[in-house]
């Protein structure tokens, strides 16, 4: 499961639109970007290293505020939106632009031109990168296919559709459509196999409030919060059968994110977090914590302090063993899909001056927390 968009919500029904839109890709190799000096967790045992991304082809600073970042199990790939105008060759204002980072290669990719609403998503295999984009009054969910270049649109052919999330390979996307059929709103929940065209319904529900689907890797799991009634459902989609409220029918839960394995759901109700485990039906809290992300093996809890919503310091909890890893001491946010498989690497932004050396620009960057 590669993650979720925010939606910017339209009221009004436009036409469909299908023309296709050729993607303007920019490559850019970097050499290695600061990093700064081996530490050891200061509640946990491990070694870590942080190092900033978000830096221009020579190495330094990027000129302007990149954020919204997302890792791949692996931790080869980072997807990021960034509006320097410094990260690679043919960037022409200070507009935020979709960016997907290569730890492997050391290169940096534009992956279009357009500008995303929220965070961009990267899919497992680091072959696709989606988000939201504003189109005439509506929103629309684009995928790039980074390999060839080419864009695959969504099929969203009712009002507006927004907050994706991806299959491990690509092939599946999970995402919100927003319906208004002679006055009546509602949305719809679907997966849309691009491969084949075809299209499996996960839920329907009469109202516009966030859904935020979650996938799993092998698109046999979808799970998503009804905003309204403020429950947490997993769909089984290959039995088309439901489970929910995981949490329980008195209680007002939200929807983190569930494990690319299928095995956990994280959410939230009150000031604590909740790792629900789907073999046994039973759910692990995690007090006074507000769940941000989990790593791929629902091991790996990302975390910040109860009653935040912003930036704030982040902490790795290993839900197996109970220990915690520092990923800042500063204010950080991250969003969903920051953890690589085995938390062995971290994705965050922060507009904090003093994470690596020599940060001057006095703007958000993207960095990377790596443990071993």
């Amino acid at each position: 499961m590669r993650g979720t968009t925010n939606r910017s919500t339209t009221r009004r029904l436009r036409t469909v639109l299908s023309a296709a839109i050729a993607v303007c890709a920019v490559t850019a190799v970097l050499p290695a970007a600061a990093t700064a000096a081996p530490a050891t967790g200061a509640a946990g045992s491990l070694t870590s290293t942080v190092e900033r991304i978000s830096v221009a082809p020579d190495g330094t600073q990027g000129n302007g505020s990149s954020t919204t970042a997302s890792i791949t199990p692996s931790g080869r790939h980072v997807a990021f939106t960034s509006s320097a105008t410094n990260l690679g060759s043919g960037a022409s204002s200070a507009a935020n632009r979709p960016y997907l980072r290569d730890q492997q290669t050391g290169q940096t990719k534009r992956v279009s031109d357009y500008t995303p609403l929220g965070p961009v998503t990267v899919s497992g295999d680091g072959g696709y990168v989606t988000y939201a984009l504003q189109w005439m009054r509506n929103v629309r969910v684009r995928m790039e296919q980074m390999s060839s270049g080419s864009a695959i649109a969504a099929n969203c052919s009712a009002w507006s559709c927004n907050q994706s999330s991806f299959s491990a390979d690509g092939r599946y996307l999970a995402l919100v459509i927003l319906h208004n059929q002679r006055g009546s709103e509602y949305q719809t929940i679907e997966v849309q196999d691009s491969r084949t065209g075809t299209t499996q319904v996960v839920s329907n529900m009469p109202h516009l409030i966030e859904s935020r689907p979650s996938m799993s890797g092998d698109a046999r799991y979808v799970a998503f919060q009804d905003g309204e009634s403020k429950d947490v459902f997993l769909r089984n989609l290959p039995g088309n059968s439901m489970v929910g409220p995981i949490e329980g029918p008195s209680v007002a839960a939200s929807l983190v994110q569930l494990s690319d394995d299928g095995s956990k759901v994280v959410y939230v109700a009150g000031s604590d977090t909740y790792v629900y485990d789907v073999a046994s039906a039973t759910s692990q809290p995690v007090p006074n914590v507000r769940g941000v992300a989990i790593d791929p093996t629902g091991r790996h809890l990302l975390y910040a302090p109860a009653g935040t919503t912003g930036a704030s310091s982040l902490t790795l909890r290993d839900l197996q063993t109970g220990t915690d890893e520092i990923v800042s001491t500063q204010p950080a946010s991250a969003g969903t899909n920051a953890v690589s498989t085995g938390g062995h690497d971290v994705v965050f932004q922060s507009t904090a001056a003093d994470i690596v050396p020599d940060d001057t620009n006095g703007a958000s960057d993207v960095f990377v927390r790596h443990f071993s």
